[in-house]
């Protein structure tokens, strides 16, 4: 393991526990150990146990499957600016998520609402797939992305106008601003299996990235399939972003900012950047988690917001200096 990734886990490890000790009601060290040996009250371990760290893990997850998309598809597409979005596989989630919540089918099962995102995401995933089965340029799979984003959007903005009351109004736009609030082990043991799926596909497409660096040509002289190549990175980070999205609704930026921070660190070798991608996109949102609860404000803002208030400045940044360049 290189020197970033060991910094960058014991990071997120250290992350992870502060999470466990703040709150809008801290919790002093001696108890937090107590609660997680369980040897404390009963109420420090439901606070523990079933908020703090399920909501904790969530955040690390969410944040690491998005980091590593964004590493994938940045080297896929040869552009720091690439992120999972762009496959239209979040908007697309989030628009089946929509759906479910327009017509109240959450009242059957607290299940329907991740199962239906997934579906979303596998539909898009499938779509952007198929495109790059057909030898499309590079190009032309942003624009299908784009397309696909701007669609959801589109019919997003028409459910919510058309939302039958508010309360199904406010699910919506709850669920499009993002939140790792309430998430519990059950949701975990649901996304985890998925978005470790997704990322070990991204890390077995690791070298034809690397050759990807060279440009296709070269890549293609050297013996990388870049049908296959293509195909690998988009499954990859399609069914990650889905898993991400079912557990934490719309959370944007990570995916472009925690490739960029770290690709320093790697020396520019994009199959480096995987690894160390997904944990700092993971401290990333814990961190990020961390302010949203101790924030002082008379509601809980959103983890989508947040992220979005500290990914956004640090991408226009990026556009900024790669226009410069």
């Amino acid at each position: 393991m290189s020197k970033i990734n060991v910094i960058l886990a014991i990071a997120l490890c250290a992350a992870i526990a502060a999470s466990l000790l703040l709150g809008s009601v801290p919790l002093p060290l001696d108890r937090v150990v107590g609660a997680l040996t369980f040897q404390a009250s009963a109420g420090d371990q439901l606070v523990v146990w079933d908020i703090r760290l399920p909501r904790s893990l969530a955040a690390a997850l969410v944040g690491a499957a998005l980091g590593m998309s964004g590493a994938g598809l940045q080297g896929l597409l040869r552009n720091p600016l690439a992120e999972p979005g762009i496959l239209g596989v979040s908007a697309t989630a989030a628009l089946f998520a929509s759906f479910v919540l327009y017509f109240g089918l959450t009242a059957t099962s607290p299940m329907i609402l991740p199962l239906a995102a997934v579906a979303g995401a596998l539909i898009a995933t499938l779509i952007v797939a198929a495109a790059a089965l057909r030898n499309l340029s590079v190009v032309t799979l942003i624009l299908i992305g784009v397309g696909l984003s701007s669609f959801s959007a589109a019919l997003m903005a028409l459910l919510m106008n058309l939302a039958p009351n508010p309360f199904s109004l406010a699910d919506m736009v709850n669920w499009m601003l993002g939140s790792v609030a309430n998430r519990s082990f059950a949701d975990l043991a649901f996304a985890a299996p998925m978005a470790g799926l997704g990322m070990a596909i991204l890390w077995m497409s690791r070298r034809g990235l690397a050759a990807l660096g060279l440009g296709e040509e070269t890549a293609a002289g050297l013996g990388v399939n870049l049908k296959n190549q293509r195909l690998a990175v988009i499954i990859g980070a399609g069914i990650s972003t889905g898993a991400a999205v079912a557990i934490a609704g719309a959370i944007g930026f990570v995916g472009i900012v925690a490739p960029h921070l770290v690709r320093p660190f790697v020396r520019y070798d994009a199959s480096r950047l995987l690894v160390p991608s997904a944990l700092l996109g993971a401290l990333l949102l814990v961190m990020a988690d961390i302010g949203v609860r101790v924030i002082p404000t008379d509601f809980e803002l959103k983890l989508g917001v947040v992220a979005s208030l500290i990914g956004a400045p640090i991408f226009i940044w990026i556009a900024a200096r790669r226009r410069l360049a």
